[in-house]
């Protein structure tokens, strides 16, 4: 994995077929495949679309558009300075469903695609009809656990309180991403992480995070949390999302999920006025959709199929 890395590192080949799509002032690289009712795919960090090729096959298969895409800064996907802010990536989110020819979408979203999946069904509810979080507390879920649980979840973020550090983008993708790898170790169920695929999935991450800017785009989404705890733009970032979602959302969390603790996750319910589901998988940990991508897609599947 020396040596330098180029963003055709994520254009693997496949069933999908690999387009760039204008939204929202940027350029986003999409992977999409099959025909029907629009799924868009949100990874999380330090992830890229590819998180997604299993469960999206299968998702198409069965009857829908499924589209993953590389986040603002991530993968192929544009690397602008700026725009890391939970109100510009939840309308790169609603940009994108437009600019797919679609009026609205079901968004599936992992990690920090999961917080940018709520931010967007939040403040979009007509542009997203159907909403599934993975590993992800509603935003203001976890804020109120930072301060309030600072044995249990303000501990399990302390590698988030690192990413404020200047220039930690370097420590980042140093040793060839060595600690991308020992975080996603650190957040998985030590099961699927002495696994084969864990290693392949974990090296590909490393690949994706040392292409040029990725690393630093991906700690700014970060940086923007802290930073604007204490501005106008964070407190009004608050006041929006504590307005209910009227979105349908099914949430599934990893009982070994040490990134976002389960009991932080679990108040989110609270912030939806729609129809609401929350399940618990057991002996899975942060990276549900790899760890139990079977019933993950079962889950997907069958939200998707609800009548709303």
């Amino acid at each position: 994995m020396a040596g330098e890395v180029d963003e055709s590192c994520v254009l693997t080949e496949g069933p999908w077929q690999h387009r760039f799509v204008g939204a929202n002032g940027s350029r986003f690289h999409v992977a999409e495949v099959g025909t029907g009712p629009l799924v868009l795919f949100l990874h999380g960090f330090p992830e890229f679309w590819w998180a997604w090729h299993d469960i999206m096959t299968r998702v198409a298969d069965a009857g829908f558009r499924a589209a993953a895409i590389d986040l603002r800064g991530y993968g192929a996907s544009d690397k602008p300075p700026r725009g890391y802010d939970g109100y510009t990536m939840a309308a790169d989110v609603t940009g994108l469903i437009r600019a797919l020819g679609e009026r609205s979408a079901t968004v599936v979203g992992a990690g920090a695609g999961g917080m940018v999946g709520w931010a967007a069904a939040s403040f979009h509810p007509k542009l997203v009809n159907r909403l599934v979080v993975l590993g992800a507390a509603h935003p203001l879920r976890l804020r109120a656990a930072l301060f309030a649980d600072p044995r249990g979840q303000l501990t399990a973020s302390r590698t988030v309180v690192r990413f404020q550090v200047p220039r930690f983008e370097h420590v980042l993708t140093r040793d060839d991403a060595a600690l991308v790898g020992e975080l996603m170790a650190r957040w998985s169920s030590p099961q699927w992480a002495a696994t084969g695929e864990f290693a392949d999935y974990s090296a590909r991450c490393r690949e994706a995070m040392r292409i040029p800017q990725a690393a630093f785009c991906a700690l700014e989404a970060y940086r923007w949390v802290a930073r604007s705890a204490l501005r106008l733009q964070g407190y009004r970032f608050v006041k929006l999302m504590q307005r209910p979602s009227s979105v349908p959302t099914l949430q599934l969390h990893g009982a070994l999920d040490t990134a976002v603790l389960p009991r932080t996750a679990q108040g989110s319910g609270r912030y939806v006025t729609a129809p609401y589901e929350w399940r618990l998988l057991p002996d899975v940990g942060h990276f549900l959709h790899q760890e139990a991508p079977d019933v993950v897609t079962g889950e997907i599947l069958r939200w998707l199929k609800t009548p709303s």
